[in-house]
């Protein structure tokens, strides 16, 4: 009786799954965020240049 049922294992299953997604979004950001700052900071800079200040 116990074997068969499988509701409990099919929640965890899909609980480990968001937790590994949600890791995979949070580690994503993570590492791009710094890139995208360092873009955004690197065209800010070419833009007050061009401007002339």
């Amino acid at each position: 009786m116990l074997l068969k049922d499988e509701q409990g294992v099919t929640s965890i299953e899909y609980a480990l799954i968001a937790l590994l997604i949600a890791l995979g979004i949070l580690s994503s950001l993570k590492l791009l965020g710094t890139d995208v700052t360092a873009l955004y900071k690197s065209v800010a800079a070419t833009v007050i240049a061009a401007a002339g200040g």
